[in-house]
């Protein structure tokens, strides 16, 4: 992403009627298109390649940049929070640390975007086995229960009302470069961001391309739960897991949009 900014010298003067205007030089005038976005050459072919997505976004957000001089605590917040989240995503990925290096449970995501109040992740998946795939779920879905535990309890002395909760939505699927590869879109990243937004659910994967049955174990599998439910914009009768101590504390209006595959 480049940023679009025009100083006082790339404006000029002109005469129109007698009137002095002030007017933007044409070389700067026509500085404004698709380069902003960063992308690169967007005629280049795309590639396509198999990935993971994760789409994090922290519930309450934009109430909390409402608050009284939000200058003084959003900048605060956001410094921590992403500090935090990378952190949190080294460690859990790590299985043993060794002096000349870390021994992971997966590998480290090759994209990740900030878009405003959340974070688009992608992991490759060509050549990963699929334990590792797995782990990465196991991964993201204790890193939105570290943010409740361990960061939200310490930001709560530092800002007011912090965002309430970390919500991460899981999809695995295609993904096409846009550009010189600096971005990258698919109906997996789309899905995800949905599955982030499901009701009270702060962390949903979708069980397409996933065989938590076999490769979860028995101890793990037990504190996940298959629904079936309607997502929108995406297509009826998506297969997700969620985790059963959340659905269980799920108002009842709400447990009945989720139905037993």
């Amino acid at each position: 992403m480049t940023i679009f900014k025009t100083d006082v010298n790339a404006y000029t003067k002109v005469s129109d009627g007698g009137k002095n205007l002030k007017v933007l030089k044409k070389e700067e005038f026509e500085k404004y298109n698709p380069s902003v976005l960063g992308l690169g050459n967007i005629s280049n072919k795309s590639t396509a390649s198999g990935s993971i997505a994760a789409v994090f976004d922290l519930q309450g957000f934009t109430h909390f940049c409402k608050q009284i001089d939000p200058q003084l605590s959003v900048p605060l917040f956001l410094s921590e929070y992403l500090d935090w989240i990378f952190k949190a995503i080294r460690e859990e990925t790590t299985r043993k640390e060794f002096p000349e290096g870390n021994h992971l449970w997966h590998g480290l995501p090759f994209l990740t975007k900030f878009m405003g109040d959340g974070l688009l992740i992608l992991w490759d998946t060509e050549n990963v086995h699929e334990v590792q795939q797995h782990n990465l779920i196991i991964t993201l879905s204790v890193i939105c229960e570290k943010y409740a535990n361990e960061f939200l309890p310490k930001m709560k002395k530092k800002v007011c009302e912090p965002p309430s909760a970390l919500r991460c939505g899981v999809a695995k699927g295609t993904v096409y470069s846009v550009g010189d590869g600096n971005d990258f879109v698919g109906p997996c990243i789309n899905l995800s961001a949905r599955l982030q937004k499901l009701d009270s659910f702060t962390f949903a994967f979708s069980r397409r391309g996933f065989n938590p049955e076999e490769k979860f174990e028995p101890e793990v599998l037990t504190d996940w739960i298959l629904k079936k439910v309607n997502i929108r914009g995406m297509g009826e009768g998506e297969l997700i897991y969620l985790l059963k101590s959340e659905f269980e504390k799920a108002a009842p209006d709400i447990q009945n949009r989720y139905i037993d595959p």
